[in-house]
């Protein structure tokens, strides 16, 4: 009776801030996922309306056989997210780089802010390859074309570059370390006789932690660790494959590792780095989720000679995992890494069939090099 009272008593004021304040926890509980998918509904929706046809197959063998450049250019912008320019390979190659750039900043704008810091580490990544280039020509005291500096895409890069430029080979590790780069790019760069392999690998190494340590919403970490954890393994295995068909020894492979991945944890990796042959690695991933794909692609591999045949075998698997991938989290950011993924290897189907028709290659030489999906 005492506790009925106590229930329903209007002036019972903490006992009424206390029921409150449990709602109201309960209430915030349920709704922050909700927000979260919320946030995804419309850009999720947009991602498949527009798709990805240059990764099917269909869609892939019709522009193959374009007769010329101009026919494939025309045939490339009837599609309503394509508007491709330039008359010859090189200037339709920097369109369609151009395009995949506008096409991140869309999916930027049209996304929740808190995948900001994702799209700018994808930004960074696009980068890498000419901070990489540019460090390279400095340390050999090459020039450096300051008209390649403007090709970067984001500001902080073009800033990163221009100290470049400007610095003393010894002031290299002190810029670095200004903008953010790993101890370890820091310390390949202030050897005395730096090792590029090393500060390639360093600065791999700290573009992937850039990703695995990048904001998203909380619902969206899980996938976007098993996301980055697996291009960690396929870049991984690339290496160690390109590495065995050029003998490197084993100090140079194990200089090569990138970070633990999804399947190939550092102990794994450096019992591949024994081994001597290209077709023994293979069989020494036996029990990963790579091995079935490499295994169907050996046979051809001991054909050509050439680990292109295994890399694009890796690159179908990747757009087959992002597929799966976005099925498992199709509320949340599934939708948007396959869109990335598949978005970003559609610009290099286009950009290796604009140069296939301007050679005059065959179709079926040009086919054997795009990355389609695989059902």
């Amino acid at each position: 009776m005492i506790l009925l009272d106590v229930l329903l008593d209007p002036y019972n004021y903490p006992f009424w801030i206390l029921i409150i304040a449990i709602i109201a926890g309960a209430i915030a509980i349920i709704s922050r996922p909700l927000s979260t998918f919320a946030k995804f509904v419309y850009p999720n929706a947009k991602y498949e309306a527009i798709g990805n046809p240059f990764v099917k197959e269909k869609e892939l063998d019709n522009i193959i056989e374009s007769k010329d450049i101009s026919s494939l250019k025309e045939t490339i912008n009837m599609l309503k997210d394509y508007n491709i320019s330039g008359n010859d390979t090189f200037t339709i190659q920097k369109s369609l780089d151009d395009s995949f750039i506008q096409t991140i900043n869309m999916m930027r704008k049209d996304s929740s802010k808190k995948m900001n810091d994702f799209y700018d580490v994808y930004l960074e990544k696009l980068d890498i390859l000419i901070i990489k280039n540019t460090l390279k020509l400095k340390i050999e005291g090459k020039t450096i074309d300051q008209e390649k500096i403007k090709e970067a895409i984001l500001p902080k890069t073009k800033e990163l570059l221009q100290k470049i430029f400007n610095a003393e080979k010894t002031n290299l590790p002190a810029v670095l370390k200004e903008y953010g780069f790993n101890n370890e790019t820091i310390e390949a760069i202030s050897e005395e006789k730096p090792d590029f392999l090393k500060i390639d690998t360093a600065i791999s190494k700290h573009i992937i932690n850039r990703f695995k340590q990048t904001k998203v919403p909380y619902k969206c970490e899980q996938a976007k660790q098993r996301f980055i954890k697996t291009m960690t393994d396929i870049i991984n295995i690339k290496t160690i494959l390109r590495a065995k068909q050029l003998n490197y020894n084993e100090e140079s492979c194990k200089n090569l590792f990138i970070g633990e991945g999804q399947e190939i944890a550092p102990w794994k990796y450096n019992e591949l780095v024994t081994l001597e042959s290209v077709s023994q690695v293979i069989s020494n991933l036996q029990g990963t989720s790579y091995y079935d794909t490499l295994k169907n692609s050996i046979e051809e591999y001991n054909k050509e000679k050439s680990t292109q045949i295994l890399e694009v075998a890796l690159d179908k698997f990747f757009l087959r995992f992002v597929k799966e991938l976005s099925t498992q989290n199709y509320i949340s950011i599934g939708p948007t890494i396959r869109f990335i993924i598949s978005k970003e290897f559609e610009i290099m189907n286009l950009k290796i069939i604009a140069k296939g028709v301007s050679e005059s290659l065959s179709p079926d030489l040009i086919k054997r090099y795009v990355v389609k999906e695989i059902n």
